[in-house]
């Protein structure tokens, strides 16, 4: 088998990246869960923090590494020996970027492939932008998000009302 990629920015992790990790790690040999960092997205969480919740959720998962990585992809998975980049699917939007991002890997190392799964219908709604917005304003993230995650959202909106 191969060693696969599963990067992402988790901010925060939700239930459905969660789903994407454990069927990735039954299928590769190692996981390396990749905290992709975006300087076009405002992140509630910083990358320590995501990194840092992360690893405690995936402490069960012996073949699971979680980095974090500044710059392309493709060279992460060139200096770790990394063939596959795992991408989960919710929508056929979601489609057209993956494609798009999976084919410039593709020019700029075509030893790396993208290969998609789909989010679990269960998470198919599901969205880091979407918890993010319910937990600002009040609402219930229980059964979005590890209970780890939802206790960190908690506590950083209580913070910033504070």
């Amino acid at each position: 088998m191969a060693n696969a990629l599963v990067p992402g920015s988790f901010d925060p992790v939700t239930n459905g990246h969660m789903d994407i990790i454990r069927r990735a790690s039954g299928l590769f040999d190692t996981v390396h869960v990749l905290v992709a960092s975006n300087n076009a997205k405002n992140t509630l969480f910083t990358a320590e923090e995501r990194v840092e919740m992360l690893r405690r959720l995936c402490a069960d998962m012996n073949d699971v590494v979680v980095n974090s990585f500044e710059g392309l992809l493709v060279n992460y998975a060139q200096q770790n020996n990394i063939t596959v980049i795992v991408k989960g699917l919710r929508f056929v939007s979601d489609f057209e970027y993956e494609l798009q991002m999976a084919l410039a890997n593709h020019r700029l190392n075509s030893a790396v492939e993208t290969v998609f799964l789909p989010t679990g219908v269960e998470y198919s709604d599901l969205s880091s932008s979407i918890v993010k917005e319910i937990a600002r304003l009040g609402g219930a993230v229980e059964g979005l998000v590890p209970d780890i995650v939802q206790q960190r959202l908690v506590a950083k909106f209580a913070a910033r009302t504070r």
